[in-house]
């Protein structure tokens, strides 16, 4: 790998390891980075239910007692801000009741309980290798007390200009800058030593951690944090990361020839236990384990992989432990029998969520059979880490995956699609409604107040409110499916769907709403570790701190709340809703120091302008995964929309002539509600009808349109002996489903039946 230093070999019999490089006083260091950055980790979790963080210290210290006030030295009596203290006053009082209440106390000891188990399983983990059990363990009890353990996550709230390419308030944003910022290092001399030896004690880390036999959110954790105290650019980590995920797929591969797993194989072929569902979450590992427990990977087969990134072949084995000896375990780390799962998973939620599936935003999953090439190949887009990206409404079917395309090759990136009519028909109806007469004349006179005050005081103009009710029941149908689509994702993650790997889950609009939902599940049911970091942007849910303490009890990493002032498309929808807990995607959360708050109110003035600035933000924020290239593209698809939208306003008629009455106005405006619910309508379904036909011709080669849908859908017949699923999960039409077989023939025939019952011709 060009990141990481090939070594000279010790001795022609010695092969490198941390035993080699290490002496013993630096394998103690280690171990006691180790258990500092832990008790670092540990410190976030306890400071997320702490009513004090996030108040000042001066103000912490005055509030005690009344004598308190009068002996702080840091307190001017004679400038004194009454209104301050009495707020601040009321705030702690308001998060300790809140704080102090069952399910708080439940939850936070839950967290911790998990937390503090894992954590001994990697103590022990590294204690066996370095040194011993013992010793790691004494560090650990050391680490609570000593000055040089890493900062907790506490990231910086930013502020974007949209004329510049780093933040308001810092320096340019890059990955490795933000790793720093995010993930504080740790004291340690190991920072000191050559390169190369720190890059094989990181990469030895990583062995290790997986030799539990997952890759949970923690773990990645931890390995930021020693990227970030061993004084190492945030590349080394992931090049490392994605040159593992090829070599444990490579030595797995091996074992195909094994003659007793080739038994085995033939044996299972037909049974579905070896088999992933076509209703499985299209992550499934292909690595040609078809046979259950293989022969074990001896230690030359990984170390003719492991080996090359500076370890002994031996080492690398051994460090792997009981991953090293189990394809089962690989094929579990990468998701490969998760899919069955999912697919049971389905079948109890298909009457609530419509058309629930993860597409790969590059490459496509397939089964492949006898065709070794063409699972290499696609082996190659296989990681140990996950991205899903999760649209909020669309305008065109492509949208569910176009927008992640700026996510970087870092991790495996899925789209989830969910709900493609109700999103379809949220999206057209967002377009129509700003593009009306009656929101231009609404928004000149909203501008001249706050959002806010529009929606608590319900001042939204006479002319918006007659056409409302083209974006209100689309908003509200979608927000309802979102919270179901939370769930059944977080059905999915808890089944272990994406395999035993950390998964970064980045939304926009209503797709941040299905992250809410997702969270809040996991929380429910302490699901820990699942999740590394979220991004949430334009959110259209509560900004209440309780909400996020339980949202942030289930992310390890970064959990980003990028919100606009200006949204007033967002304010305008949500004005139904239980505004009195605020609105996200609206203003900051407050009170929770490890919640990163972005103000991109300079950059995004309409709701649906999120749609084009994923990349832009992701890169200002330091996301450590971004295709530079494609963010280009979507600023330039911006540039041109941008654009036509002034051409369109430079030619538009006056919004409202100053010889109209106010009855006329309204008049027109209910006028032009009608002919946008019919110009929604035809959009949503002209849409559904070319998914259908789509669907149908890939199935059998046919085509299909118009009156001919309902007919073509009666002529594919479902398979034999099994009840038609009307809202299977599908795969994106790319993913040479002629290979499917009849599974597709039923996701077909759903879609043009639903297409047949919807569009009048």
């Amino acid at each position: 790998m060009a990141n990481i230093a090939r070594h000279d070999r010790v001795g022609a019999e010695q092969e490198e390891s941390l035993t080699t490089i290490l002496h013993a006083d630096q394998r103690s260091d280690l171990t006691l980075l180790i258990a500092n950055v832990t008790s670092s980790m540990r410190e976030t979790i306890e400071k997320n239910f702490d009513a004090n963080v996030g108040v000042s210290s001066d103000l912490l210290g005055d509030l005690s007692t009344e004598d308190g006030k009068i002996t702080n030295p840091n307190l001017d009596l004679a400038n004194v801000n009454v209104e301050d203290y009495d707020h601040e006053r009321k705030l702690i009082g308001q998060r300790e009741k809140e704080l102090s209440a069952p399910k708080m106390l439940e939850l936070k000891a839950a967290s911790l309980r998990f937390f503090d188990d894992w954590r001994e399983g990697v103590i022990q983990r590294i204690g066996e290798v370095v040194n011993s059990r013992e010793t790691a363990s004494s560090h650990l009890m050391d680490a609570s007390a000593t000055q040089d353990k890493a900062k907790p996550h506490e990231p910086t709230d930013r502020k974007i200009d949209p004329h510049s390419q780093s933040s308001q308030n810092g320096d340019e944003v890059t990955p490795t800058t933000s790793l720093y910022d995010f993930y504080p290092p740790a004291q340690t001399p190991l920072a000191s030593l050559e390169r190369s030896h720190r890059i094989l004690i990181l990469h030895s880390m990583l062995l290790l951690l997986l030799s539990l036999e997952h890759y949970i959110a923690p773990s990645r954790i931890l390995l930021l944090y020693l990227t970030s105290s061993l004084r190492l650019p945030l590349s080394v980590l992931t090049n490392d990361e994605e040159q593992v995920a090829h070599g444990l797929l490579e030595a797995a591969k091996e074992l195909t020839g094994d003659s007793e797993t080739q038994k085995k194989a033939s044996e299972n072929q037909s049974s579905r236990k070896w088999k992933v569902g076509l209703a499985s979450v299209a992550g499934a590992a292909i690595i040609g384990v078809t046979g259950g427990l293989a022969a074990p990977l001896v230690a030359a087969g990984v170390g003719s992989v492991m080996g090359g990134l500076g370890l002994g072949a031996t080492a690398a084995a051994g460090y792997l432990g009981t991953v090293a000896g189990s394809t089962v375990i690989v094929g579990g780390l990468f998701g490969a029998y998760g899919g069955r799962m999912t697919g049971q998973m389905m079948d109890s939620y298909a009457r609530e969520v419509e058309d629930f599936a993860f597409l790969p935003v590059r490459g496509a999953r397939k089964r492949f059979i006898g065709r070794e090439e063409e699972a290499a190949k696609e082996n190659e887009q296989r990681r140990l880490r996950v991205t899903i990206g999760i649209s909020g409404w669309l305008t065109e079917k492509e949208e569910v995956v176009t927008p992640w395309r700026v996510v970087g090759q870092g991790a495996e990136v899925f789209a989830l699609r969910w709900e493609l009519e109700a999103l379809m028909n949220l999206g057209n109806a967002m377009t129509a409604m700003v593009s009306s007469a009656a929101w231009g004349y609404a928004k000149s006179e909203v501008i001249k107040r706050t959002i806010f005050a529009e929606m608590m005081g319900a001042l939204w103009p006479l002319g918006l409110l007659k056409i409302s009710r083209v974006v209100d029941n689309p908003f509200s149908v979608t927000k309802n499916r979102a919270e179901k689509a939370g769930e059944v994702l977080a059905d999915a993650l808890i089944n272990k769907a994406q395999g035993e790997r950390p998964v970064t889950l980045i939304g926009y609009s209503l797709g941040a709403r299905v992250i809410y939902s997702c969270l809040s599940s996991l929380a429910r049911r302490r699901a820990f570790g699942l999740v590394e970091s979220v991004v949430m942007i334009g959110s259209p849910i509560p900004s209440t701190t309780a909400d996020w303490r339980i949202m942030r009890s289930v992310v390890s990493g970064r959990l980003v709340n990028v919100y606009s002032e200006n949204d007033y498309v967002l304010g305008f929808l949500y004005r139904t809703s239980s505004i009195q807990f605020g609105v996200a995607g609206l203003q900051k959360i407050d009170g929770i120091p490890s919640v990163q708050n972005v103000d991109v109110s300079e950059t995004v003035n309409g709701h649906l302008r999120y749609r084009y600035l994923v990349g832009s933000i992701l890169k200002k924020i330091g996301f450590e995964d971004i295709e530079f290239a494609e963010v280009e593209k979507e600023e330039q698809a911006l540039k041109v929309l941008e654009e036509e939208e002034l051409k369109k306003k430079q030619t538009a008629k006056p919004t409202k002539p100053e010889n109209q009455g106010a009855e006329s106005h309204s008049e027109e405006a209910d006028m032009e509600a009608d002919h946008m619910e019919e110009e929604v309508r035809e959009k949503t379904q002209k849409s559904l009808l070319q998914k259908a036909t789509e669907q149908l011709h890939i199935s059998t080669g046919t085509t299909g349109t118009g009156k001919d849908a309902g007919k073509a859908a009666d002529q594919l017949h479902p398979r034999s002996g099994e009840k038609d699923n009307e809202h299977a999960s599908v795969e994106p039409a790319d993913t040479q489903v002629h290979e499917a077989g009849d599974a597709y023939v039923d996701t077909a025939k759903s879609y043009m039946q639903m297409a047949a019952g919807k569009l009048h011709f």
